[in-house]
């Protein structure tokens, strides 16, 4: 994925999350999610894509050389920007 899209998306879902965060808290955005069987469904399918995209990340940081643990802590604490924090500094491949 290039660079820049990353970058662009962790922007704008910064900003999101800046807004959310500024009108409930970092707790009222979990308590939105657990006051309905469809906000705990969602809550539910985010806890298990991170899992997969941490699975991922260990992986690769494990190949590549790389520290892993301050993208972990980064999502563990504030969900999608570790991952994408992680994929913005990412070096590319070798061919």
């Amino acid at each position: 994925m290039p660079r820049l899209l990353v970058a662009t998306i962790l922007v704008l879902f910064g900003a999101l999350t800046a807004v959310a965060l500024w009108h409930h808290g970092y707790w009222g955005i979990f308590d939105t999610m657990l006051q309905s069987w469809a906000g705990i469904q969602v809550l539910t399918d985010l806890t298990i894509a991170l899992g997969l995209v941490l699975v991922w990340m260990w992986r690769d940081a494990r190949s590549s050389g790389r520290t892993v643990w301050p993208y972990v802590a980064i999502t563990l604490a504030a969900g999608v920007f570790g991952p994408l924090l992680y994929l913005v500094t990412r070096k590319p491949p070798a061919p």
